[in-house]
């Protein structure tokens, strides 16, 4: 009897391992039987992929061969898939590059104010130090937050890479940042620490120049096409927008009437110079259309439709002749928010073009051809 009963458990194991291997190819495994057996106490589980999911959303079947485009005119691409990964900066990088812009901007201001203007300009002196290094050092308060920890940040300035415009940008942030503190903590002292405070405010505006400038220049040194695309007009724009948007908060800022002339002055210089370089962003980006899309459809598009409009109403109303402190309140808001949402719109236009399968197939065939 148990002689029968072991022959027929024998049997029904060949049976079981006869179906298991007749099932391994489908069974999500991808196990040819007649290279390999299934056998041992886990054999008959199935894998995930092999259980039917009614909700799961089924891998698109490609219709034509991967590198070729579905609509003519489109170019080729690699297997549909982005060529670059996209930017992975969170919420502080362009707000730090508005304040930085802003704070260097600031810091150039006050530097020839100081060395031309005297003891009459000394009020917009200070305010453009205090500003300054409140950008310098917020922006770099906002960097050290997006890298996660301040070791991240030191870690960058173990070399001076001349070639590098993340290297030069992160020493151009941490000496601006402590020259135009030592600037804005003397600029009331007297005797020789007034000297060492107009000296460091000097070297202030140096600093400053590269502050909000840099930043542009590392944008358009990256492979993102959109960003690439306007290695011109990228950086003048940055220093266009950092005076628009540092006159705009000197502007809410109480300031005597020579203060104020000056100051409306370098901020109309700014505006108007700021929509010239808008404009030539954006016709650099869409000289290839599908480069320049991001500018046109979604969030982006939506940040730099608005950040364009804030621009002109602020520079509208900036022009306008007027007294009433309300009307200048309002052009300068509308002046730092189109500089602020600016940056936000290049930055997600970065991103969206990164992920873009085929803008950077474009935009490097018309590098090549040009």
């Amino acid at each position: 009897m148990a002689t029968q009963h072991a022959a027929e458990n024998d049997s029904n194991d060949k049976a079981n391992q006869a179906d298991t291997q007749e099932d391994a190819v489908g069974d999500g495994r991808h196990i040819d039987p007649s290279l390999g057996s299934l056998t041992g106490e886990a054999s008959g589980q199935l894998h995930d992929s092999a259980r039917p999911h009614p909700d799961r959303e089924q891998p698109p079947v490609w219709q034509h061969l991967p590198s070729q485009a579905p609509q003519p005119g489109e170019g080729p691409t690699y297997y549909d898939r982005p060529v670059i990964k996209e930017p992975v900066w969170i919420w502080t990088v362009p707000l730090y590059f508005f304040v930085g812009g802003a704070g260097g901007a600031a810091a150039v201001l006050g530097a020839v104010a100081q060395l031309f203007g005297g003891d009459s300009l000394r009020g917009l002196v200070t305010r453009c130090r205090w500003l300054g290094a409140f950008g310098a050092n917020l922006g770099a308060v906002l960097l050290i937050y997006d890298l996660g920890r301040p070791a991240r940040f030191y870690n960058m300035l173990r070399v001076f890479r001349p070639t590098s415009p993340m290297s030069v940008g992160s020493w151009i942030l941490i000496g601006a940042g402590g020259v135009m503190s030592i600037a804005a903590l003397l600029t009331r002292a007297r005797g020789f620490w007034r000297g060492v405070g107009d000296a460091a405010g000097a070297v202030s505006g140096l600093f400053g120049v590269g502050l909000v400038g840099y930043t542009g220049v590392l944008l358009t040194n990256s492979v993102v096409p959109i960003w690439s695309a306007a290695q011109r007009s990228l950086p003048v724009l940055f220093i266009t927008s950092g005076m628009a948007s540092a006159a705009a908060l000197l502007e809410l800022m109480t300031l005597n009437p020579r203060e104020a002339k000056i100051v409306q002055r370098f901020g109309h210089v700014g505006r108007v110079a700021e929509m010239f370089a808008a404009f030539a962003f954006e016709h650099d980006a869409e000289r290839v259309k599908r480069v320049g899309r991001p500018l046109k459809e979604g969030v982006s598009g939506q940040l730099w439709k608005a950040s364009k409009l804030l621009a002109v109403i602020g520079l509208v109303l900036g022009w306008l002749p007027s007294k009433v402190r309300g009307q200048r309140t309002v052009a300068a808001l509308c002046t730092a928010s189109g500089a602020l949402l600016l940056r936000y719109a290049i930055t997600q236009a970065g991103k969206v073009s990164a992920r873009d399968p085929r803008a950077t197939f474009q935009q490097q065939r018309f590098d090549e051809e040009s």
